[in-house]
């Protein structure tokens, strides 16, 4: 008796699925908060570029807003419609929903004093959370978010996008300097009543500053004039690293960095895309960038360089600066 097979075919839907539907289910989906800096339509802007191929996207935001910031309040309205009408992104009306669509967050509020409030429902939905410069509107709130992180096994950093600015990273890569001995640190420094005076602006210089210099700086010194800042911080070893701060003349970034090989220049402002890239790596493995020890003594160096305005350019020490921070938490 001869035995016959019956093939049948199945219609599409029912076939494994190909390629490009795997590879699109599989992508990391992004949610902004506060849609109120041009860092969101710049950002998105190179994550959703195709060509990027980063297998990232970003698809819900939040639009957030700070009533008593006239950069934020004035703005917040026309980035959330460009996010949505230009490049697809849903809005939502609360953190705890975007939470609920994203495989981790960008906190891009230009106001560093929710961030956070803002942080917290991220961080209980246990989702990856990059925070934008200022990391937050004080070095107690800075410490409340690392430690809220950490209890929580939820990876988070900040970083402005000047640490990667091409000069910086070549430097690091080619060892052209050698030991690090010093180095004067520049950028532009306006101020904003309802923060701490370099966390607003002068916060990009010093971020070049650490980003040459590392953690490890013991005190701070800091002169104010109208339309200048200079803050001298000693270092380990006897290392000086300084900041000054432009509100007059030409406004630039960059650093002179002194080494037992050479004397450079660099971090000059390279774009976005170089932080950007970071940032889509540090979504794809879950790995820190930028130490949370880096991060914190920036903020007690800019917080200190207060305290030591406010008496007469005294020295200042970090680990004073800390320890009272910690207390306020």
């Amino acid at each position: 008796m001869k035995r016959y097979i019956l093939l049948i075919a199945l219609p599409a839907m029912f076939l494994i699925p190909t390629l490009d539907a795997q590879a699109r289910q599989k992508v990391f989906r992004i949610g902004m908060i506060g849609l109120d800096t041009s860092h969101v339509t710049a950002f998105t802007k190179v994550i959703n570029d195709p060509a990027k191929n980063y297998g990232c996207k970003v698809v819900v935001g939040y639009s957030g807003g700070s009533p008593d910031i006239p950069s934020s309040a004035d703005r917040v309205d026309k980035f959330t419609e460009q996010l949505r009408d230009k490049y697809g992104v849903e809005i939502v009306d609360s953190i705890e929903e975007l939470c609920r669509k994203v495989d981790g967050v960008l906190l891009e509020s230009v106001d560093g004093r929710p961030h956070l409030k803002q942080a917290k429902p991220v961080i209980a939905a246990k989702k990856p959370l990059f925070i934008d410069k200022p990391m937050a509107g004080n070095l107690a709130d800075v410490l409340e978010i690392f430690r809220l992180a950490e209890e929580n096994n939820v990876p988070c950093w900040s970083s402005s996008s000047l640490r990667y600015s091409p000069g910086i990273v070549e430097m690091k890569k080619t060892d052209s300097v050698g030991d690090i001995l010093g180095c004067d640190a520049f950028s532009p420094c306006s101020l904003e009543e309802h923060h701490p005076d370099l966390y607003w602006y002068g916060v990009h210089g010093v971020e070049i500053l650490f980003a040459v210099m590392g953690t490890g700086c013991q005190s701070v010194r800091r002169v104010q004039t109208p339309n200048y800042e200079f803050v001298v911080g000693l270092w380990e070893g006897g290392r000086i690293g300084t900041y000054r701060g432009l509100r007059k003349g030409r406004h630039d970034y960059g650093a002179t960095v002194f080494g037992t090989k050479s004397i450079i220049q660099a971090g000059k402002y390279g774009g976005y895309e170089p932080l950007v890239d970071e940032i889509i790596k540090f979504f794809k493995t879950g790995k820190i960038p930028v130490p949370q020890e880096e991060t914190i003594e920036i903020f007690a160096f800019m917080s200190a360089a207060d305290e030591s305005k406010a008496k007469g350019g005294a020295e200042v020490l970090i680990a004073e600066t800390i320890e009272k921070a910690r207390k306020k938490q």
